[in-house]
């Protein structure tokens, strides 16, 4: 799971939209405008950074399920609505969207790279040296600042990732 992610933060009509939908074709063509949009005030591209960042936020395991809330929420958490061997699509609530920012508040580089070397990451396909942990901190404002700014406009958030 190693591929480039991205962050999209949804108004209520958007959000409401996704979750109305009733099958996998119907989301992923929604996904797919929302992507077409790339409203570059609600968005945030992680590239290949998220699969550490959800590591670090959690307990090391790449899943959906793992970690605590709200830190849990930040990348894979929330609700997974889709999942297929090229595509990941979670959805965070605009209530959890203002909890993820909260907790993403006091962080910073020196958290980051420390619980880096906390963890055992099982499959990881990073490197784990200090180029790695740097590449991997230099996408901590802007994800706290995503948050933040989706937070403050009463949004939900989508997290994409194309495998």
């Amino acid at each position: 799971m190693a591929a480039r992610a991205v962050l999209f933060a949804l108004d209520g009509g958007a959000a409401e939209r996704l979750l109305a939908c009733q099958d996998g074709d119907e989301l992923m063509q929604l996904v797919e405008e929302i992507e077409e949009r790339w409203d570059l005030d609600h968005l945030f591209e992680l590239d290949k950074s998220w699969d550490a960042l959800h590591r670090c936020f959690t307990d090391g395991d790449l899943a959906f399920d793992n970690g605590h809330f709200p830190l849990s929420h930040v990348i894979l958490g929330g609700v997974p609505l889709h999942e297929s061997d090229d595509y990941i699509v979670c959805y965070v609530t605009a209530e959890q969207v203002r909890e993820v920012a909260a907790a993403l508040e006091p962080l910073d580089g020196q958290w980051l790279c420390d619980r880096f070397s906390t963890l055992t990451f099982n499959a990881y396909q990073g490197t784990a040296d200090a180029e790695d942990i740097a590449y991997t901190q230099a996408f901590l404002p802007g994800l706290k600042n995503f948050y933040r700014t989706a937070a403050r406009n009463g949004r939900a958030a989508i997290f994409t990732v194309d495998q």
